[in-house]
Protein backbone atom coordinates (compact mmCIF):
# COMPACT_ATOMS: atom_id res chain seq x y z
CA UNK A 1 0.00 0.00 0.00
CA UNK A 2 1.47 3.36 -1.03
CA UNK A 3 1.50 5.95 1.72
CA UNK A 4 -0.60 9.09 1.42
CA UNK A 5 1.41 12.16 0.38
CA UNK A 6 0.94 14.63 3.21
CA UNK A 7 2.42 18.10 3.68
CA UNK A 8 3.38 19.46 7.09
CA UNK A 9 5.01 22.20 9.12
CA UNK A 10 6.62 21.98 12.55
CA UNK A 11 5.69 24.77 14.96
CA UNK A 12 7.45 25.89 18.13
CA UNK A 13 10.89 25.38 19.61
CA UNK A 14 11.28 23.46 22.86
CA UNK A 15 7.74 22.01 22.93
CA UNK A 16 6.89 21.40 19.29
CA UNK A 17 3.73 20.67 17.31
CA UNK A 18 3.54 19.13 13.85
CA UNK A 19 0.65 20.46 11.74
CA UNK A 20 -0.28 18.10 8.91
CA UNK A 21 -2.05 19.38 5.79
CA UNK A 22 -4.45 16.93 4.16
CA UNK A 23 -6.12 16.97 0.76
CA UNK A 24 -9.63 15.48 0.47
CA UNK A 25 -9.65 11.77 1.44
CA UNK A 26 -6.06 11.84 2.70
CA UNK A 27 -5.41 10.22 6.07
CA UNK A 28 -2.78 10.51 8.78
CA UNK A 29 -2.49 7.99 11.64
CA UNK A 30 -1.38 8.92 15.15
CA UNK A 31 -0.94 7.62 18.65
CA UNK A 32 -4.05 7.91 20.79
CA UNK A 33 -4.16 11.27 22.60
CA UNK A 34 -1.55 12.98 20.40
CA UNK A 35 -3.99 15.30 18.59
CA UNK A 36 -3.95 18.99 19.59
CA UNK A 37 -6.48 20.46 17.16
CA UNK A 38 -8.20 19.70 13.87
CA UNK A 39 -10.04 21.93 11.45
CA UNK A 40 -13.56 21.59 10.10
CA UNK A 41 -13.85 18.73 7.63
CA UNK A 42 -11.42 16.46 9.47
CA UNK A 43 -13.02 13.31 10.89
CA UNK A 44 -11.32 10.74 13.08
CA UNK A 45 -11.84 7.08 13.84
CA UNK A 46 -10.13 4.81 16.34
CA UNK A 47 -9.03 1.54 14.77
CA UNK A 48 -7.14 -1.56 15.73
CA UNK A 49 -3.97 -1.34 13.65
CA UNK A 50 -2.23 1.18 11.43
CA UNK A 51 -4.29 0.50 8.28
CA UNK A 52 -1.26 -0.41 6.17
CA UNK A 53 -2.77 -3.82 5.41
CA UNK A 54 -6.45 -3.18 4.59
CA UNK A 55 -7.06 -6.85 3.74
CA UNK A 56 -5.60 -8.12 7.00
CA UNK A 57 -8.00 -10.30 9.00
CA UNK A 58 -9.25 -9.79 12.54
CA UNK A 59 -6.67 -12.09 14.14
CA UNK A 60 -3.82 -10.33 12.36
CA UNK A 61 -5.04 -7.00 13.70
CA UNK A 62 -5.47 -8.52 17.15
CA UNK A 63 -1.89 -9.80 17.11
CA UNK A 64 -0.63 -6.38 16.05
CA UNK A 65 -2.65 -4.70 18.80
CA UNK A 66 -1.29 -7.14 21.36
CA UNK A 67 2.29 -6.38 20.39
CA UNK A 68 1.62 -2.64 20.83
CA UNK A 69 0.30 -3.26 24.34
CA UNK A 70 3.65 -4.91 25.14
CA UNK A 71 5.42 -1.66 24.27
CA UNK A 72 3.19 0.26 26.68
CA UNK A 73 1.22 1.97 23.90
CA UNK A 74 -2.51 1.84 23.26
CA UNK A 75 -3.84 -1.17 21.35
CA UNK A 76 -5.60 1.30 19.03
CA UNK A 77 -4.50 4.04 16.69
CA UNK A 78 -6.47 7.09 15.59
CA UNK A 79 -7.01 7.70 11.85
CA UNK A 80 -7.66 11.32 10.83
CA UNK A 81 -9.20 11.79 7.35
CA UNK A 82 -10.10 14.98 5.51
CA UNK A 83 -13.74 14.59 4.41
CA UNK A 84 -14.25 18.16 3.27
CA UNK A 85 -13.07 20.23 0.30
CA UNK A 86 -9.83 22.14 -0.17
CA UNK A 87 -7.11 21.76 2.43
CA UNK A 88 -7.63 20.57 6.00
CA UNK A 89 -5.22 20.67 8.92
CA UNK A 90 -4.72 18.52 12.01
CA UNK A 91 -1.93 18.98 14.57
CA UNK A 92 -0.15 16.63 16.96
CA UNK A 93 2.17 17.11 19.92
CA UNK A 94 4.52 14.87 21.86
CA UNK A 95 3.58 13.85 25.43
CA UNK A 96 6.64 15.61 26.94
CA UNK A 97 8.95 18.55 26.02
CA UNK A 98 11.34 17.93 23.17
CA UNK A 99 11.79 17.88 19.42
CA UNK A 100 9.77 16.40 16.57
CA UNK A 101 11.81 14.76 13.80
CA UNK A 102 10.24 14.42 10.31
CA UNK A 103 11.38 11.36 8.35
CA UNK A 104 10.65 10.61 4.70
CA UNK A 105 10.87 6.81 4.87
CA UNK A 106 11.44 6.54 1.11
CA UNK A 107 14.84 8.23 1.62
CA UNK A 108 16.13 5.60 4.05
CA UNK A 109 17.57 2.12 3.35
CA UNK A 110 14.86 -0.54 3.01
CA UNK A 111 12.30 2.22 3.68
CA UNK A 112 12.79 1.39 7.36
CA UNK A 113 13.56 3.22 10.59
CA UNK A 114 13.77 1.55 14.01
CA UNK A 115 12.52 3.76 16.85
CA UNK A 116 12.52 3.61 20.64
CA UNK A 117 9.29 2.10 21.95
CA UNK A 118 7.58 5.42 22.77
CA UNK A 119 9.12 7.51 19.98
CA UNK A 120 6.43 7.26 17.28
CA UNK A 121 4.06 10.23 17.00
CA UNK A 122 2.20 10.10 13.66
CA UNK A 123 2.61 9.06 10.01
CA UNK A 124 0.95 9.01 6.62
CA UNK A 125 -1.58 6.24 6.09
CA UNK A 126 0.22 3.27 4.56
CA UNK A 127 3.06 3.28 7.08
CA UNK A 128 3.47 -0.05 8.82
CA UNK A 129 4.24 0.19 12.54
CA UNK A 130 5.37 -3.05 14.15
CA UNK A 131 7.19 -4.20 17.27
CA UNK A 132 10.71 -5.57 17.08
CA UNK A 133 12.84 -7.00 19.87
CA UNK A 134 16.51 -6.69 20.66
CA UNK A 135 17.98 -10.03 19.55
CA UNK A 136 20.10 -10.19 22.69
CA UNK A 137 17.37 -10.85 25.24
CA UNK A 138 19.66 -10.83 28.27
CA UNK A 139 21.39 -7.53 27.54
CA UNK A 140 18.12 -5.85 26.63
CA UNK A 141 16.45 -6.86 29.87
CA UNK A 142 19.42 -6.12 32.11
CA UNK A 143 20.03 -2.79 30.41
CA UNK A 144 16.48 -1.78 31.21
CA UNK A 145 15.95 -0.01 27.87
CA UNK A 146 16.30 -0.94 24.24
CA UNK A 147 14.78 -4.42 24.45
CA UNK A 148 11.45 -3.46 22.88
CA UNK A 149 11.61 -1.23 19.80
CA UNK A 150 9.23 -0.12 17.05
CA UNK A 151 9.89 -0.51 13.33
CA UNK A 152 8.44 1.98 10.84
CA UNK A 153 8.24 0.81 7.22
CA UNK A 154 6.76 2.74 4.29
CA UNK A 155 7.33 5.24 1.52
CA UNK A 156 5.76 8.33 3.08
CA UNK A 157 6.30 10.77 5.95
CA UNK A 158 6.59 9.65 9.54
CA UNK A 159 7.19 11.78 12.63
CA UNK A 160 9.00 10.75 15.79
CA UNK A 161 9.63 12.75 18.94
CA UNK A 162 12.59 13.00 21.28
CA UNK A 163 13.28 14.63 24.63
CA UNK A 164 15.38 17.79 24.66
CA UNK A 165 17.71 18.38 21.71
CA UNK A 166 18.06 15.89 18.85
CA UNK A 167 21.51 14.96 17.59
CA UNK A 168 21.74 13.30 14.15
CA UNK A 169 24.95 11.40 13.45
CA UNK A 170 26.09 9.32 10.47
CA UNK A 171 28.29 6.29 11.11
CA UNK A 172 30.58 4.86 8.44
CA UNK A 173 31.32 1.32 9.59
CA UNK A 174 31.90 2.82 13.04
CA UNK A 175 30.85 2.18 16.61
CA UNK A 176 29.13 4.65 18.93
CA UNK A 177 28.44 4.04 22.63
CA UNK A 178 25.47 5.92 24.07
CA UNK A 179 23.42 6.14 27.26
CA UNK A 180 20.69 3.54 26.72
CA UNK A 181 17.90 6.09 27.15
CA UNK A 182 19.38 8.55 24.65
CA UNK A 183 18.85 6.39 21.54
CA UNK A 184 15.85 7.67 19.57
CA UNK A 185 16.08 5.93 16.19
CA UNK A 186 18.48 4.35 13.70
CA UNK A 187 18.56 3.10 10.11
CA UNK A 188 18.54 -0.55 9.02
CA UNK A 189 22.32 -0.59 8.49
CA UNK A 190 22.93 -0.06 12.22
CA UNK A 191 23.05 -2.88 14.76
CA UNK A 192 21.95 -2.18 18.33
CA UNK A 193 23.12 -3.85 21.50
CA UNK A 194 23.28 -3.11 25.22
CA UNK A 195 26.59 -3.82 27.00
CA UNK A 196 28.13 -3.41 30.43
CA UNK A 197 29.64 0.03 31.02
CA UNK A 198 33.33 -0.57 31.69
CA UNK A 199 34.80 -1.83 34.96
CA UNK A 200 32.88 -2.52 38.15
CA UNK A 201 34.31 0.65 39.71
CA UNK A 202 33.22 2.88 36.83
CA UNK A 203 29.80 1.23 36.76
CA UNK A 204 29.20 1.98 40.44
CA UNK A 205 30.88 5.38 40.83
CA UNK A 206 30.99 6.77 37.29
CA UNK A 207 27.45 8.16 37.30
CA UNK A 208 26.81 6.98 33.73
CA UNK A 209 24.65 3.98 34.60
CA UNK A 210 25.44 0.28 34.54
CA UNK A 211 24.94 -0.25 30.82
CA UNK A 212 25.54 1.56 27.55
CA UNK A 213 23.91 1.11 24.15
CA UNK A 214 26.30 0.21 21.35
CA UNK A 215 25.39 1.33 17.83
CA UNK A 216 27.55 -0.19 15.11
CA UNK A 217 27.54 -0.14 11.31
CA UNK A 218 26.86 2.31 8.50
CA UNK A 219 23.88 4.62 8.56
CA UNK A 220 22.18 7.43 10.46
CA UNK A 221 21.31 7.46 14.14
CA UNK A 222 19.23 9.96 16.11
CA UNK A 223 19.97 10.69 19.77
CA UNK A 224 18.15 12.74 22.42
CA UNK A 225 19.70 14.89 25.14
CA UNK A 226 16.89 14.47 27.69
CA UNK A 227 15.12 11.08 27.72
CA UNK A 228 11.94 11.00 29.78
CA UNK A 229 13.66 8.77 32.38
CA UNK A 230 16.25 11.47 33.15
CA UNK A 231 13.59 14.18 33.22
CA UNK A 232 11.59 12.23 35.82
CA UNK A 233 14.71 11.58 37.90
CA UNK A 234 15.62 15.27 37.80
CA UNK A 235 12.27 16.54 39.08
CA UNK A 236 11.44 13.68 41.49
CA UNK A 237 13.44 15.05 44.46
CA UNK A 238 11.64 18.37 44.25
CA UNK A 239 8.30 16.61 44.28
CA UNK A 240 9.27 14.72 47.45
CA UNK A 241 10.46 17.87 49.18
CA UNK A 242 7.25 19.65 48.28
CA UNK A 243 5.20 16.77 49.64
CA UNK A 244 7.15 16.83 52.92
CA UNK A 245 6.81 20.57 53.14
CA UNK A 246 3.08 20.40 52.53
CA UNK A 247 2.67 17.66 55.14
CA UNK A 248 4.67 19.66 57.68
CA UNK A 249 2.62 22.80 57.12
CA UNK A 250 -0.61 20.81 57.29
CA UNK A 251 0.52 19.16 60.55
CA UNK A 252 1.32 22.53 62.17
CA UNK A 253 -2.03 23.90 61.07
CA UNK A 254 -3.97 20.97 62.55
CA UNK A 255 -2.01 21.00 65.81
CA UNK A 256 -2.76 24.69 66.33
CA UNK A 257 -6.50 24.04 66.72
Amino acid sequence: MNSHEIDYQILGDSIQIVEVELDPDETVIAEAGAMVYMEQGISFETKMGDGSRPDEGFFGKLLSAGSRIITGESAFMTHFTHRGVGKGHVAFAAPYPGTIVPLDLSNHPQNTITVQKDGFLCAALGTNISVTFNKRLGSGLVGGEGFILQKLVGDGMAFIHAGGTVIEKTLYNEELRVDTGCVVAFESGISFDVQRAGSLKSMIFGGEGLFLATLKGTGKVWLQSMPIRKLIQAIAPYGKNNDKGSSSILGEFLSSD
